[in-house]
């Protein structure tokens, strides 16, 4: 099944190729940059311990409001317009809201926003209302997906196991700055020598450039390519990294 949103960087053009790369036999699933969870999404149960995890306050409480509150969330969205004025109106955060108003704005603001980029109006047609009725599906494949909201160095020493399988799909070299969860410079080499500490195994994407390369110098790495979102017609290259 397809994921409920759409993200910043999100995996729909490459999980095939992605899933293609997991390896058999592992007890546990763990996304740490879950981001729209595109993988998480692809396929049913992928272990008998799935997580989803992210940085972003707004998203994290997104999907766990569709987890576990879809009817309300639902309620709320109700009579949705896809509108210039809705919109705008969802960009002012106003105090003393609920979870379920703050996870029904936010919807709004990526559903309706040019980009994903939740801050400008996207001017496109858009049904609304297939996209608020889609939660209930999304509501079931998250039923027993454990949620949270942990620093990638932090969540692979909780959840790493001999059986883990982690899958991280981290900012880009040089594109930092589009996500609302800080990610710096340094914490690209953080990650790298966290991901050298664990038990389990990691398939790791990231955009095919020299960094990336150089600092992964050494694990397998296999390359892929998409359509480039920015350029009609041209391909952006990126790399699956993998310690197995």
């Amino acid at each position: 099944m397809d994921s409920f949103i759409s993200w910043v960087g999100g995996k729909k053009a490459l999980r095939k190729k992605i899933l293609g790369q997991f390896p058999a036999g592992y007890g546990r699933y763990i996304e740490a940059f879950g981001g729209a969870g595109w993988l998480l999404f692809a396929e049913e149960r992928k272990g008998k311990l799935e997580v989803y995890n992210d940085m972003d306050g707004n998203l994290v409480n997104l999907f766990r409001c569709v987890k576990r509150h879809p009817g309300a969330l639902q309620e709320e969205l109700d009579w949705l317009l896809n509108s210039r004025e809705t919109f705008f109106d969802a960009r002012e955060e106003a105090r003393g809201m609920t979870d379920i108003q703050r996870a029904a704005q936010f919807f709004i603001l990526i559903k309706e926003s040019y980009g994903v980029d939740c801050r400008s109006f996207g001017a496109s047609n858009r049904d609304m209302a297939k996209a608020v009725a889609y939660m209930r599906q999304a509501s079931a494949r998250l039923n027993k997906v454990v949620v949270e909201r942990m620093d990638f160095e932090r969540l692979l020493k909780v959840y790493d196991r001999p059986d883990a399988l982690f899958y991280l799909d981290p900012p880009y070299f040089g594109v930092e700055k589009y996500y609302s969860a800080k990610f710096g410079s340094n914490d690209h080499t953080r990650l790298r020598d966290a991901l050298g500490r664990i038990q389990g195994k990691f398939i790791l994407s990231y955009n095919d450039c020299p960094e990336a390369r150089e600092i992964y110098k050494g694990y397998a790495m296999v390359e892929a390519d998409r359509n480039d979102n920015l350029a009609t017609g041209r391909r952006y290259r990126e790399l699956i990294i993998k310690n197995y």
